[in-house]
C-alpha cells in the first residue's frame, strides 16, 4: 500500500462507516464529490489549509465558515477532526479514496472519458451503453473530461482498459506505422 493510502484508508473508512450507520451515505458521496472539485478549483483554499502557518482552529474556523450549512453535520465534524489531526490538506487524497472505497463496496466501475469537446446527454447515453457492455456492469459512473488536444473524438478509461477514438491516437497511430514501414 503506498504510503499516501496508509494516511487516507483509515479515514476514509472510518467517515464511510459513520455515513453509512447515519444513513447518509449518497449525500455524503455527492457532498465529497462537490468538495473535491471545490478543492480543485481553488487553489487557494487548499494552499491555505495544507499550510502549517494556519492555525488548526483558523482552519476549523475557515470549514465552518464555508461548509457549515452546504454538508451534513457529520461531514462537517469530519472536516474539522482532519485539521485537528492535522491532515485537512490530504483532504483531496482521503475524499479520492472514500469514493473508491464507496465504488468497491456497491461494485461500481468508474468509466472516465476524455473527449475534445464536451459532450451533450444523447452522447453521453450512448457512450455509457457502450461502456456498459465493455465494463460488463451496469453499475458505472462516469466522469466527463474535455480536451481539445484530442482533436476530435473521445477516449475512455474504465479499470484499466483504454479506448482511444480520438483523432489524435488515430494520428499517433498511424505515425507509428509509417515509421515501422520505412
Amino acid at each position: 500500500m503506498p504510503l499516501l493510502n496508509t494516511i487516507t484508508t483509515p479515514y476514509a473508512e472510518a467517515f464511510l462507516q459513520v455515513a453509512e450507520n447515519g444513513k447518509e451515505v449518497d449525500k455524503v458521496i455527492s457532498q465529497a464529490k462537490s468538495i473535491l472539485e471545490l478543492w480543485a478549483e481553488s487553489s487557494e483554499l487548499s494552499q491555505a489549509m495544507a499550510s502549517p502557518v494556519l492555525e488548526v482552529e483558523a482552519k476549523k474556523a475557515a470549514i465552518e465558515k464555508i461548509f457549515a450549512k452546504k454538508i451534513t453535520p457529520s461531514f462537517l465534524n469530519f472536516l474539522k477532526l482532519l485539521a485537528d489531526r492535522q491532515r485537512i490538506g490530504y483532504l483531496d487524497s482521503v475524499l479520492n479514496r472514500l469514493l473508491e472505497l464507496y465504488r468497491e463496496q456497491r461494485n461500481i466501475a468508474l468509466a472516465t472519458v476524455t473527449s475534445a469537446v464536451e459532450l451533450d446527454e444523447d452522447q453521453q447515453k450512448e457512450i455509457l451503453k457502450k461502456i456498459q457492455s465493455i465494463a460488463g456492469t451496469d453499475n458505472l459512473e462516469l466522469k466527463l473530461k474535455v480536451d481539445s488536444d484530442l482533436i476530435g473524438g473521445f477516449v475512455v478509461n474504465v479499470g484499466s482498459k483504454v479506448i482511444d477514438a480520438s483523432l489524435s491516437g488515430q494520428v499517433r497511430r498511424l505515425a507509428l506505422e509509417l515509421a515501422k514501414v520505412s
